[in-house]
């Protein structure tokens, strides 16, 4: 069983489609503090293909958020390159919006619908006609027509959390990155906002690059998985978990195989299971 879901993993691995959209090459991430300088990652390299859902698993400090922060824009690699459909990226930008975990990230003092609409109207790339039809059309993606008018603190949690993403999907991104957005949500919320999301990525093709500590989530989340080992973050594995999500039992076998890597210090950057 457990030789099938290796062969069955490699063989979804090999028929991804490519050139890769995103690519992450030989990165670095370092942070220099008052009394040192701290290696968040060491030259940690993977890609994602348009279209695919890519989950960052690995326990906390091993530069998964650092590694995200560094493709949204924010942060600049010490050592390697990262590049967006072949450009390399430099700064934010629209086509790559982040969602996090934290429910505060709404502003309070605006609308369901004005916090939506806000990152459009800052960019004055659309005009007021289309931002409004974008912002209608994310509320309804996410299930929350009717809201449009109600502030944050009439929301619970999975209510914030929707609105986040309507607001990242309505600059129509060329990728997702989500930093453990479901993390604060109870378990039955939690589960209903990855099916959501799940039906939301195949509905609009969304590419996501997803990051979460949770085992089971990135099985049910991505079509790969990149595992990073505790700190500095270095590439363990890269999995596929379409022959993991065929029965339970390949499930299990998966978490198994994840859980091992996990607690074993030895790593192979770019290595596959």
């Amino acid at each position: 069983m457990q030789s099938a879901v290796k062969e069955a993993v490699s063989a979804d691995d090999q028929a991804l489609p490519a050139p890769a959209l995103l690519e992450v090459d030989g990165v670095t991430l370092r942070y220099v503090t008052p009394t040192s300088v701290v290696t968040a990652t060491w030259r940690v390299s993977f890609s994602c293909a348009a279209g695919e859902r890519l989950v960052l698993l690995g326990p906390s400090g091993c530069g998964k958020s650092s590694l995200l922060k560094a493709i949204g824009g924010f942060l600049q690699p010490t050592e390697g390159e990262l590049r967006l459909d072949g450009r390399e990226i430099r700064r934010p930008g629209l086509d790559r919006m982040i969602v996090f975990q934290e429910f505060d990230q709404l502003l309070p003092w605006k609308t369901v619908a004005g916090n939506i609409a806000f990152p459009l109207e800052e960019a004055r790339h659309w005009r007021k006609a289309e931002i409004a039809a974008r912002t209608s059309q994310a509320i309804a993606k996410v299930g929350l027509a009717g809201f449009a008018d109600a502030y944050p603190h009439q929301l619970s949690g999975g209510m914030k959390q929707r609105v986040a993403i309507a607001r990242a999907l309505a600059s129509e991104p060329t990728i997702l990155l989500m930093d453990e957005p479901f993390a604060a949500l109870d378990a039955l919320t939690r589960r209903k906002m990855q099916e959501e999301l799940l039906r939301l990525c195949e509905e609009a093709r969304i590419t996501l690059l997803f990051i979460t500590h949770s085992i089971e989530e990135a099985i049910l989340i991505g079509h790969r998985i990149v595992l990073l080992s505790p700190h500095p973050g270095r590439v363990k594995a890269v999995m596929g978990t379409q022959a993991a999500r065929a029965t339970p039992e390949a499930a299990r076998l998966l978490q198994d195989q994840i859980t091992h890597l996990l607690f074993t210090e030895k790593f192979d950057q770019g290595a596959g299971i």
